[in-house]
């Protein structure tokens, strides 16, 4: 299904853009771009070949030929979609062979400042498309079909939505020489550092994005000015590198956004069949997004289709249906997956009475093969009651149209509290192992109750959440931050004593074994970027010097080679 792809290789970075002042060179070629993207594609259709790739750049990037041609049949609608025009839409795949190489120390130091959500992507690659078709009566086919694609391990659909917006349409026209620019360009790019708020030039624009951090709240303002003032032109600012527009997303199910917000939390395995891949994306998107702060620890692919290589994993039915939240367009799906406990059916949003028509919960068994008409098709029965009166302002806000910002804010802040009220009773650290009935015991004094409104058996709820992907995910993450913490004390709790008053009486065995002991503390405190003071590791390689000071020259040439 190949076509063999024209490519540029990697030779000198552009000069479209100039570092920003004291950026250190990269130490390895391309170093910028891949910090943000893995490559470029573009897809065409070929009559023979159908989808077809017709380039990737650089031409040394390390997709496999599986993962070529997962990129070439996803960055298409299937024939049921019958999208005219241009979209966008997204898509998630696996790595071939998962991790095939160390991670780099910038993508280690990204993921222990960025919110456990936003980390990279180890064995996965997103996928983000700009897929444009038109009439042309000069191609064979009749229609000018061609998609260009982003892939990267990183989840910033809004950036790389309004890029794709930028250049996807200057590509249409001008084609390669376009394209060359503008990755030159993004090798321009300063690094994703959580915490900053970077100018990002690209085909004469500026991008002004806020990269989150683990230390930011919420609330907080996003954007704040950064260091060049007089910038022409006047930068583009995104609110979000992420966040979806999810009153939106989710119009056609806010009555049922409780009940799906349970089956996300429980890992569920669930089908989204909508009529394009643009709503497919958008609405796994959204659903997956409903548990932050908590990492969702489930696969999820946002749009699916029957050339899958994973197509027959998941449509078996001689096991259980995977934890998978699946993104489909093509009818097909209703029957092949018929099997699985919850199948969400959603058409184009319309409106009723001057309110978004709202998907009705119905039983499996009312799921026809070839024409199923939009539901929540499940016997699971939610254990918390819903808010009906945020659905009240939520529809009476669109009903009014509010502006989007608003009742998306108070959408998610409504799932924010709802999560964190869950999360927060099995917050306190515990260093011995975690008994789930000691746990359950305790809510009557320490439960959700104390932050949420809402009613309903949460103890239930709990239950099943124990077993749960996102319960191991969240108890490995909780042992990872515990592990940190207490390296951290340990290194703080040795820095506090006097290591002069220690070394009395010891042997040169042991004050050999303490100046290891310490380096490997202090290595491990910087690479892992524990959270200790620059103080802290100050003393620390004040002890280093004095515990090898204390000792005869041989082995003080020993432990600091030159």
């Amino acid at each position: 299904m190949d076509a063999q792809p024209g490519a540029w290789p990697r030779g000198p970075r552009g000069r479209l853009g100039a570092p920003p002042l004291g950026a250190r060179a990269p130490a390895t070629p391309w170093a910028r771009f891949s910090a943000w993207l893995e490559c470029v594609c573009v897809v065409t259709f070929d009559l023979e070949l159908g989808q077809a790739l017709e380039l990737v750049y650089p031409s040394d990037s390390r997709l496999t030929d599986k993962e070529k041609s997962s990129i070439c049949y996803l960055s298409f609608p299937d024939s049921h979609s019958g999208c005219l025009g241009d979209t966008q839409f997204s898509f998630r795949i696996r790595q071939c062979g998962g991790r095939r190489s160390p991670r780099p120390a910038e993508d280690r130091h990204y993921d222990s400042e960025a919110p456990v959500s936003l980390q990279r992507e180890s064995a996965h690659y997103f996928g983000y498309v700009y897929f444009r078709q038109v009439k042309d009566s000069s191609v064979k086919r009749g229609y000018f079909q061609k998609s260009l694609v982003l892939v990267s391990r990183l989840p910033f659909i809004r950036l790389f939505q309004a890029l794709l917006s930028l250049i996807a349409p200057e590509y249409f026209d001008k084609l390669a020489p376009c394209l060359e620019a503008v990755c030159s360009e993004i090798d321009q790019w300063p690094a994703p550092v959580p915490g900053q708020t970077l100018n990002l030039p690209v085909v004469g624009v500026v991008l002004q994005v806020h990269i989150p951090s683990r230390v930011d709240k919420p609330e907080s303002s996003r954007l704040q000015q950064c260091g060049q003032e007089s910038l022409l032109p006047a930068p583009l600012a995104l609110s979000s590198v992420h966040e979806l527009d999810l009153c939106r997303c989710l119009q056609p199910v806010l009555s049922h956004v409780q009940t799906l917000w349970e089956l996300m939390l429980l890992g569920e395995p669930l089908v989204v069949l909508a009529p394009s891949p643009a709503v497919s994306s958008e609405m796994v998107l959204a659903l997956t997004s409903c548990l932050q702060p908590l990492k969702f620890c489930c696969d999820y692919r946002p749009y699916f289709t029957i050339h899958d290589s994973e197509f027959k994993e998941f449509a078996t039915r001689t096991q259980a249906p995977p934890n998978v939240v699946l993104g489909v367009t093509n009818p097909f799906f209703i029957k092949t997956l018929q099997h699985w406990p919850h199948i969400l059916r959603v058409g184009e949003p319309r409106m009723s009475g001057g309110l978004p028509k709202q998907v009705k919960l119905k039983k499996p068994s009312r799921l026809k093969t070839l024409d199923t008409k939009p539901g929540l098709y499940t016997s699971y029965t939610a254990h918390l009651r819903r808010d009906k009166a945020l659905l009240r302002r939520l529809l009476r806000g669109l009903q009014k149209k509010r502006p989007a910002g608003v009742l998306t804010a108070l959408l998610r802040g409504h799932l924010l509290e709802l999560t964190q009220s869950f999360i927060i009773p099995l917050t306190p650290p515990q260093v011995r192992p975690f008994h789930q009935e000691d746990f359950l015991c305790s809510l009557e004094q320490a439960g959700p109750q104390l932050t949420c409104i809402l009613k309903g058996d949460w103890l239930g709820l709990y239950r099943r959440f124990f077993k749960s992907p996102h319960f191991d995910g969240w108890y490995r993450q909780r042992r990872k931050e515990m592990a940190r913490q207490l390296e951290a004390l340990h290194l703080e709790a040795i820095c506090e004593a006097n290591i002069e008053t220690w070394m009395k009486g010891k042997s040169e065995v042991e004050v050999v074994d303490l100046v290891l002991k310490l380096q490997e503390k202090l290595v491990r405190a910087q690479g892992h970027r524990l959270p200790v003071t620059e103080e802290t590791l100050q003393q620390a390689r004040l002890y280093i010097e004095t515990a090898i000071g204390s000792l005869p020259k041989g082995l003080q040439a020993a432990l600091c080679p030159p």
